[in-house]
């Protein structure tokens, strides 16, 4: 079992998020679809599991403010900027691989 208190747990999940977070942000030319196929998830699901966990804390975050801060810009300039057209190849993996719920 680990030897962290529960603060110190906190603390260093919050820096491991942090380091995912600007980790993604460093990695703009990795396509969130690219990350759908391959883990899952994309920074889209980020933000709404980070504002979630906002809203059991009791505050009210959108979901633009919330893609906000993982993206570290407004989501509509990161997609202007960094977003490419899926190609076939994508859409396809993606259609098999998404998650159902």
């Amino acid at each position: 079992m680990t030897a962290l208190s529960k603060m110190q747990q906190t603390e260093v999940e919050a820096a491991a998020f942090r380091r995912l977070v600007a980790h993604l942000r460093e990695r703009a030319d990795v396509q969130n679809i690219d990350l759908m196929d391959l883990a899952g998830f994309c920074r889209n699901c980020l933000s709404n599991w980070y504002r979630e966990a906002a809203e059991a804390e009791g505050v009210p975050l959108s979901k633009d403010e919330s893609r906000e801060i993982i993206y570290g810009m407004p989501y509509e300039d990161w997609k202007n900027l960094h977003q490419n057209e899926a190609s076939e190849a994508q859409k396809t993996a993606f259609e098999l691989n998404k998650p159902h719920k």
